[in-house]
């Protein structure tokens, strides 16, 4: 029906024909219709086509045609008619809103494709006519076809999620139920803590028993001492209390009396090295401290910063920050220092000594400050790599040891980081760490005695850590530098 009403609609007024008249050519129109397109190209100004001519086919007729009613076309028009005024009475009593055209009142019949809408039939000639129009059965059965593979697919995809919570849920129990793993992991904790501090109460205690026995030794030697000096104080007022009798006689009677000076007791050397002492715990206080700060956080927290591998806080430097000075009396002849002492360069030819100190072999120089317990940071420039820079205690040899040429780093008293042209050394007791880092000119070092860290720093728009020494220091440490060819160490000051 509804492609039946599209054949009987004019294309002039868009309406049911009223009184179809019918063309020469054979196109049907209303007959007012026509007659007022034609009336109105009678008005058109001379000198143009003023043949009448067919809306629909633009073909021209020389003479008005007459215009007779088309009876077979006006009948079928007027069944057409009567069907849908009696489809819109039963409309208003039985169509719902929803179901009529917003913008016709028309019922809605077809799918408009393009518009992705209902549409009526006079959206179909007006608005939709070249468009893609199909029926609601049509559509429908496309759009079921696609729901139903949407439907397949939610299926799908719902079963899959439900077995993934499944599994969230034994994952979920499966992380709950690790109690007694975190019980065995506080147990070992405790019990690596109480181990440490009983580790540490015998260490106080062997110390100060060291300490008490040498006390003890220093004590009764210090005793013997004073016996003896008692002894020859009597001897002494004795001796010249007969030294002043002026009698002779009576200085030979009572010289036997006299008592002869007895030899005196050998005193025992005092013997208390308390690096000796320590020495295998330190040892192993370094391996746990390097476990504990640099390993196991590693383990623990991957991502997060090792508060020992951390910058030191650039507000707390100045307070910390300490002013170095070469000591030209360990300088190396071929290291020429500024006035100041506190430049090193690395000259062609050997500069006089000026002290009388015994002087390295090696490329060295020490500096003329010490530190102890505390927080110590100094910062130097370099001119570029060969360069070693690091702490060492007062008796590092001043020989030229053998395979190297420095000893920084060689023993157990000493620390070392070697700037080389692609990368770090860190040597300690003769060993070196590779560390793959960029070259920095302006260099750090931050010194915590108490902990036992050593740290440097490359110094540039971000401070970054380069490497850090655990260990326990016994002894005053002495900033020291070696330096090859043509180089340059400027300690910088603040």
């Amino acid at each position: 029906s509804q492609k039946l009403e599209e054949k009987l609609v004019c294309s002039i007024c868009l309406e049911l024909f009223r009184v179809p008249v019918t063309l020469p050519c054979g196109h049907n129109f209303c007959k007012r219709c026509i007659s007022d397109h034609w009336d109105k190209q009678k008005q058109v100004p001379a000198g143009t086509d003023a043949s009448y001519t067919c809306p629909e086919c633009r073909r021209g007729f020389e003479r008005c045609p007459e215009l007779e009613k088309n009876v077979t076309l006006h009948s079928v028009v007027e069944l057409a008619r009567d069907s849908d005024e009696r489809g819109s009475a039963a409309g208003r009593c039985e169509v719902a809103p929803a179901e009529l055209c917003r913008q016709h009142g028309r019922p809605l019949e077809l799918y408009c494709e393009d518009e992705r809408r209902c549409i009526c039939c006079i959206c179909t000639v007006r608005d939709c006519q070249r468009h893609r129009r199909v029926l609601f059965e049509e559509e429908r059965a496309k759009k079921q076809t696609f729901l139903k593979e949407s439907l397949e697919k939610s299926q799908e995809e719902s079963e899959r999620i439900e077995q993934a919570m499944k599994e969230l849920e034994l994952q979920t129990e499966s992380i709950k139920d690790c109690s007694e793993l975190k019980d065995g992991i506080q147990s070992k904790f405790t019990h690596l803590k109480k181990a440490l501090e009983d580790f540490q109460c015998q260490t106080v205690a062997r110390i100060e028993q060291e300490q008490r026995a040498a006390l003890e030794h220093v004590d009764k030697n210090w005793n013997l001492c004073k016996d003896r000096l008692d002894v020859l104080g009597q001897h002494m007022e004795r001796a010249q209390s007969l030294l002043a009798c002026p009698d002779h006689k009576t200085f030979l009677q009572e010289f036997p009396l006299l008592p002869p000076l007895e030899s005196p007791e050998v005193l025992v050397p005092v013997e208390f090295d308390v690096a000796a002492v320590i020495k295998p715990i330190s040892e192993i206080l370094t391996s746990i401290s390097r476990l504990l700060l640099e390993d196991l956080p590693a383990c623990v927290a991957p991502e997060a910063p090792n508060p020992a591998g951390q910058a030191p806080s650039m507000s707390l430097l100045p307070a910390d920050h300490r002013n170095l000075t070469f000591d030209p009396e360990t300088a190396n002849k071929y290291l020429e220092l500024s006035k100041g002492a506190r430049k090193a360069k690395h000259s062609p030819g050997t500069v006089p000594g000026k002290g009388q100190g015994p002087r390295f072999e090696p490329w060295q120089v020490l500096c003329t400050q010490s530190y102890g317990p505390g927080h110590h940071y100094w910062e130097v420039k370099i001119s570029s790599h060969s360069v070693i820079l690091g702490v060492t205690y007062r008796g590092l040899p001043r020989e030229q040891q053998q395979r190297h040429s420095f000893n920084i780093g060689l023993d157990g008293g000493s620390w070392g980081l070697q700037v080389r042209e692609d990368c770090y050394l860190a040597w300690h007791k003769g060993h070196a760490q590779k560390i793959q880092e960029q070259l920095y000119k302006n260099l750090g070092v931050s010194l915590d005695y108490g902990k036992g860290l050593l740290s440097f720093y490359g110094l540039g728009e971000k401070t970054k850590l380069i490497h850090s020494f655990h260990s326990v220091f016994t002894e005053p440490l002495y900033p020291v530098f070696w330096l090859c060819e043509g180089r340059v160490v400027t300690l910088c000051q603040r």
